[in-house]
């Protein structure tokens, strides 16, 4: 399946909606998602000035457990806090501690370029904390036949557009298996100047592959999850064949 689906932009938003109906039945896709969220506040620093921001905030519920967090998305729905482009933030210079992007970098079609602004507004030290699928080997074969977007992780990715590109131009665009390429295969190390990977974890996950995620059905209740919990203890020395997410921090250097 390619990369580039013959979809418009505003397909996001539809997904975002579909996904807040999801939201509000499935309890425990709700537990699922706040521990992930949990995860990625305990890699927050306090110490470290100015606001958290997320991008691509979508339904905007981390707020549920890092209530200070910007929301922001490019389409303007009303639970969010501010409308913001990848590729062209709003943020002044060096004035963001931390940037959250929850599933979002597979759908940058040029993360190199997003990188660089993501670097310009950053303070020094700051981080980027990333949360993605991960295309392990169960993960590749989960998110191909139970996903609508494509895993890609053999087709090319395009690290910085085109010269005459605008952030306007963004168009719909996903490949699941891109921060797994980059971050945890090696493929991207040699790109990320002025940055410091800290932190690739990839994180077993059953009961989020047996919650069947926002777009399929729910498999059993609440003790099948304990027992995928479980298996998540069991597979975790493995995770090149178990992983389902992803959490990847990068720190802006400091001068």
């Amino acid at each position: 399946m390619s990369t580039a689906a013959e979809l418009p932009l505003e397909q996001h938003n539809v997904e975002i909606q579909q996904n807040r109906e999801a939201w509000a039945r499935k309890p425990m896709l709700r537990e699922i998602y706040h521990d992930f969220y949990r995860r990625i506040a305990t890699r927050i620093d306090s110490v470290i000035p100015g606001p958290v921001v997320e991008l691509g905030s979508g339904m905007g519920q981390i707020k549920d457990v890092i209530p200070q967090c910007i929301t922001t998305d490019l389409f303007s729905n009303p639970w969010l806090d501010r409308n913001e482009n990848c590729y062209e933030l709003s943020f002044s210079d060096e004035s963001v501690s931390h940037l959250i992007l929850f599933d979002v970098w597979h759908h940058l079609r040029y993360p190199g370029s997003a990188l660089r602004e993501f670097h310009r507004v950053l303070v020094p030290g700051g981080r980027l904390i990333l949360f993605e699928p991960a295309a392990s080997w169960l993960g590749r074969l989960v998110y191909h036949y139970c996903h609508h977007e494509p895993v890609a992780v053999r087709d090319p990715i395009t690290w910085d557009a085109p010269d005459d590109f605008a952030a306007s131009q963004s168009d719909y665009y996903a490949a699941q298996g891109s921060a797994t390429r980059l971050f945890w295969w090696g493929q991207g190390h040699d790109r990320l100047d002025g940055w410091k990977l800290s932190e690739v974890s990839p994180i077993p996950s059953f009961d989020y592959f047996a919650s069947g995620g926002f777009s399929g059905p729910q498999l059993g209740g609440r003790f099948l999850h304990g027992l995928m919990r479980a298996l998540d203890y069991l597979t975790k020395p493995f995770p090149k064949i178990f992983a389902a997410r992803l959490l990847v921090v990068l720190e802006k250097e400091k001068n």
